[in-house]
């Protein structure tokens, strides 16, 4: 009995797995291949039981020092790239850049959320009342007075207001 099912489940899975594929041509007149069927207004072909073609590239070797030329170039950002790999290296770059200023901008988020965190933490303490300790450089603990504790509170209030998002 297990394996008249295991069986029908093999025969049937293709059938159920199986995704209709599109061919379209965009605006540019280059042809697409996608799963998604395109917009309704434009002329599709459904590739369903069809070979997909493999697309056909054309490579062109480059040299190194060209290819160091394209990169160390000022004026290259702002020239239209002239062959594909060219735009492809343009492109690549583009995204390295994008890639690298979402780091430092995820980054320095991070430390404004840390920040504000401390700061939060360090105006409750203030703020709870009480004496407040801290260990001065010789490893002694020193009590802060009602000014410190006033002062603290502002300087807390301080980086509240330059790292929290409101």
């Amino acid at each position: 009995m297990k394996i008249r099912s295991l069986l029908l489940c093999l025969i049937i899975l293709p059938h159920v797995a199986n995704a209709d594929i599109y061919k379209w041509k965009d605006k540019g007149g280059e042809v697409r291949y996608s799963d998604v069927s395109p917009l309704s207004n434009i002329k599709k072909e459904s590739l369903y039981g069809k070979k997909i073609p493999k697309p056909q590239a054309v490579l062109v070797p480059i040299k190194a020092d060209e290819l160091v030329a394209v990169n160390k170039d000022p004026a290259a950002k702002n020239k239209t790239p002239v062959t594909k790999e060219e735009a492809a290296l343009k492109r690549a770059n583009d995204a390295e850049d994008e890639r690298k200023l979402n780091e430092t901008k995820a980054n320095e988020q991070g430390i404004r959320e840390s920040n504000c965190r401390a700061a939060m933490a360090n105006l409750k303490t203030h703020n709870d009342g009480g004496r407040i300790v801290r260990i001065n450089d010789k490893g002694v603990r020193e009590y802060l007075s009602n000014t410190e504790i006033a002062q603290g509170k502002i300087d807390a209030q301080n980086e509240i207001d330059k790292n929290c998002e409101k």
